[in-house]
């Protein structure tokens, strides 16, 4: 008969708790230090979360104001059976001041729907100068059956945009929410 040696277990949970040990050191390690250096950067690039938005003390006294040409595009997924448009296709806008544009949507179906919108800004590197003060994309809209409404997007160009961004687009893509509890926060 050969005798186990009642230690062998032992060692064994031991081996298993310090490798879990360093996989989770290593995991608050990576959280810690190298997620907010790549989350940073990936916000930088996209123009997610507004990521570098400098407030009026920080932006250059030598960023005058000078015009730039922004374009307006609207997009219905296929499983939401609404109108989108913007109201103007593009218009000039002068850096650092608050502006107005506006989307049309209709619901021409005979039953009532709600929908989401998503946003992006291009260039990529043009979107961490547009800011969004109010949207209807912060929230998620309701149309009736047969209801038109227009909708307001309320933003500013910064104005230390680089020299070369001189036309920018902001685009919109709506999809179907019917789930009230489902929304997006505002950035």
């Amino acid at each position: 008969m050969s005798e186990q040696n009642p230690t062998a277990p032992k060692r064994g949970h031991g081996r298993l708790v310090g490798k879990l040990l360093v996989v989770a050191v290593a995991m608050f390690g990576f959280g810690v230090f190298a997620m907010p250096p790549l989350y940073d950067t990936f916000c930088e690039i996209t123009g997610l979360g507004q990521a570098g938005i400098k407030t009026a003390g920080e932006v250059e006294e030598s960023a005058a104001p000078r015009q730039v040409k922004v374009r307006f595009d609207a997009n219905t997924n296929s499983k939401l059976d609404w109108e989108f448009r913007p109201v103007q296709s593009s218009m000039m806008v002068t850096t650092g001041e608050a502006t107005t544009a506006l989307y049309f949507a209709g619901n021409p179906s005979e039953r009532d729907s709600a929908g989401m919108a998503t946003f992006n800004v291009s260039p990529p590197k043009a979107a961490r100068y547009f800011v969004k003060t109010e949207c209807f994309c912060f929230t998620r809209q309701e149309l009736a059956a047969g209801e038109e409404r227009e909708m307001p997007v309320y933003f500013f160009l910064q104005p230390d945009l680089p020299e070369d961004i001189e036309e920018l687009t902001l685009s919109y893509t709506f999809f179907r929410n019917e789930d009230d509890d489902v929304a997006q926060n505002a950035p």
